[in-house]
């Protein structure tokens, strides 16, 4: 059950940094603050991804198959 709660914080901390991404955009500010919202973003979805294949690995999530 954690590891979908933690799942969950990843994702939202995903959306949260698209979010200040487009703030960021609409101010007219790219410079710096559009290049760290970046680097987090794509720091957070590496994680996903690493995290959602070592839970899967461990077998602690499991692919649900359709149309059985």
């Amino acid at each position: 059950m954690i590891i979908k709660i933690l799942i969950f914080v990843v994702l939202a901390a995903i959306v949260l940094s698209l979010f200040t991404g487009l703030g960021f955009l609409v101010r007219g500010d790219q410079s710096k603050g559009m290049v760290n919202a970046l680097t987090v973003r794509i720091v957070l979805s590496v994680l996903l991804f690493v995290l959602l294949f070592v839970a899967w690995r461990a077998g602690m999530l499991t692919p649900h198959a359709t149309g059985n």
